[in-house]
């Protein structure tokens, strides 16, 4: 049996259940979760790289399918594509709650309060990010593109190792190399 033909059973076996939950059958959700859960908690996982974070937005999703299941429509889509879809939605809430976290406002009120800038600021800004331009030219291209992705883009070391299909060792290197070259060159 190809994989096609096993979503495709697994499609037909959802869809009944999602109904049922619909209208208030436990068992159908019982059976929603031991079909579901695994495939939703690798999901999960893959967006917020913490197991325990991960199996609590699971629990809140299947919360949210017994809530929801009577808005789901066959017609417009697979009963295992919208409950991905929860599952998607719920981890990306709980990411984007978590960086919110990091940015309470006690945390703003002992942040020092901003410099106002001069015009001399600016021209001095302007001559270091001249200075850094050329510096940065000077790294090598695997430098350059480890620190614009992990820097520029965001990408945590793992992140360039799967997508450079380099080690993370090397990936690491790169990146400590380039920036001490450019640490070097802005102090000459």
């Amino acid at each position: 049996m190809s994989n096609t033909d096993a979503a495709t059973r697994m499609d037909d076996e959802l869809a009944p259940l999602v109904h049922a939950c619909a209208a208030r059958d436990r068992q159908a959700l019982r059976k929603i979760y031991d079909l579901m859960a695994a495939q939703m908690l690798a999901s999960m996982m893959r967006i917020l790289r913490r197991r325990a974070l991960a199996e609590e937005a699971l629990q809140d999703v299947f919360v949210s399918i017994w809530q929801r299941a009577a808005q789901f429509e066959g017609a417009r889509g697979s009963a295992r594509i919208w409950l991905m879809a929860i599952a998607r939605h719920r981890a990306i809430d709980v990411l984007r709650s978590e960086r919110v976290d990091l940015y309470r406002e006690a945390d703003v009120e002992q942040m020092p309060e901003p410099a106002i800038e001069g015009i001399s600021d600016w021209s001095s800004a302007g001559r270091s990010a001249a200075a850094l331009a050329r510096c940065f030219q000077e790294l090598t291209g695997e430098q350059r593109r480890g620190i614009e992705l992990a820097f520029v883009n965001g990408y945590s070391h793992a992140d360039i190792a799967r997508v450079t299909g380099e080690p993370l060792g090397t990936i690491k290197s790169w990146i400590r190399r380039g920036l001490a070259s450019l640490r070097a060159c802005l102090e000459r």
